[in-house]
């Protein structure tokens, strides 16, 4: 059986939670492998909306194991409110349908105080984080200074963690002018909400490992969009984690040979949240009516978000590094009813023209949109369930996206309902 990656292909925001969750139902096991609980997956099932940060999109499916992998950072307290939350919407949600990592590192809350103390500095430009404690987190696990769920295991690991971490952050808030750590009160909170957390632990690199060896099919899930990736994102206005598809296998513990297919989501236009490069932002009627019709607030933050014309380059870059083998096109129908589109496919720097953003971000600001307009049109393709259902005009655009990005359209999505979905390829066939 084949085991799939889903990956963003833009900034995020894409829709990879419908589309996770719509392919969630022929998986058996549904892994998160990288990122936090900055991201937020929103899930539309009959008249249910379920708003997911930490958890894996395939925990709304009954019947389905679902992984938190040691490439995410995790805020425990997060996580066990986001359980009782979706339990409170009829979800059942145990140790026989979510395991974690037990090597995954914890987002404590002075991860957090010190992702906001840095953003409030008005000395550094602002990297626009969530200010959920992400980056700190990632930063302790390469220090080597991380508290992991196994460490909440043993009380003497536990303190000497804390202790390792302490060191290095009480220095570095004094530097910023922040109160040190209670050393003592964050050792209670951790003895306290350990057993919560412990029961859900596990070697998910074994699991999975059995899994495959038993025939079933891997979903592996990720969060944000490559754009924000830590490596071949627009740096530093990025996530810190490596977004890409081949971090499946690395937060995992899966192996690359485990994957066989790559499937990046991706919207029908462009839209971004947050500080950074954005070549084909619109800022006039054109966007306002794109943010208004695609309700293009963030599902973590609530922060409007920026919105453009669709980037056949940003598009092609990420199908190359993700080794994307099909998009699934979202949100076609916000594009119904404009008279022309557009689809940025180079651009001008400099009097040159550019087939690729360029890694500078001097460059990357100053890189203005080529574009290519098409004509739109009228009827509408919202609830489509087949070709036959869409506007002639309408599979042209789409049929010019896929030229354009060098990468087949397997999937289309035409609303935030599950089923008005057009399967064009199936990403689990063997």
């Amino acid at each position: 059986m084949a085991n799939v990656v889903v990956v963003g292909t833009q900034w995020g925001d894409e829709g990879k939670g419908k589309i996770v969750d719509w392919l969630s139902e022929r998986a058996d096991v549904i892994a998160r492998f990288q990122g936090g609980h900055n991201a937020g997956h929103t899930l539309v099932i009959g008249e249910a909306v379920y708003k997911l940060h930490a958890l894996p999109s395939g925990v709304v499916r009954g019947g389905k194991l679902s992984v938190i992998g040691n490439g995410v950072v995790l805020d425990p307290w997060h996580l066990l409110n986001e359980i009782e939350t979706v339990r409170a919407q009829g979800v059942d949600i145990s140790p026989d349908t979510l395991m974690i990592a037990e090597n995954t590192p914890l987002i404590l809350p002075l991860h957090g105080e010190l992702d906001r103390g840095r953003e409030a500095q008005t000395s550094v430009a602002k990297i626009g984080t969530t200010g959920r404690g992400i980056g700190p987190a990632y930063e302790d696990k390469v220090g080597r200074r991380a508290i992991r769920v196994a460490d909440l295991a043993d009380e003497a690991t536990l303190i000497a963690r804390v202790d390792r971490a302490l060191l290095h952050h009480n220095a570095l808030r004094a530097g910023l002018g922040m109160e040190p750590v209670d050393r003592d009160a964050l050792i209670a909170q951790l003895t306290e909400i350990a057993p919560k957390i412990l029961e859900y632990a596990a070697p998910v690199w074994k699991v999975l490992a059995e899994k495959r060896k038993a025939g079933k099919r891997i979903l592996f899930e990720g969060a944000q969009g490559a754009l924000l990736d830590i490596d071949f994102g627009t740096y530093p206005f990025v996530t810190s984690s490596n977004v890409i598809a081949g971090q499946a296998a690395a937060g995992t513990g899966m192996g690359p040979n485990g994957i066989d297919y790559v499937l990046g989501i991706t919207k029908a236009y462009t839209t971004r949240v947050g500080e950074g490069p954005f070549p084909t932002e619109l800022e006039d009627d054109d966007g306002q009516r794109l943010g208004e019709r695609g309700h293009e607030f963030g599902t973590t933050t609530g922060r409007k978000r920026r919105c453009g014309w669709f980037d056949a380059c940003l598009v092609r870059q990420t199908c190359a590094t993700s080794g994307v083998g099909g998009i699934a096109l979202t949100k076609l129908d916000v594009l119904d009813g404009f008279d022309t589109l557009k689809i940025c496919v180079g651009y001008e720097l400099d009097g040159q023209s550019l087939d690729y953003l360029p890694t500078a971000a001097d460059q990357q600001a100053r890189a203005k949109p080529i574009y290519e307009e098409i004509d739109g049109w009228s009827d509408t393709t919202a609830g489509a369930r087949s070709w036959a259902d869409l506007p002639a005009q309408a599979i042209k655009y789409v049929k010019r996206i896929e030229e354009l990005i060098d990468c087949p359209v397997a999937l289309v999505s035409t609303s935030p309902e599950r089923e008005d979905t057009i399967l064009v390829t199936d990403p689990f066939a063997d």
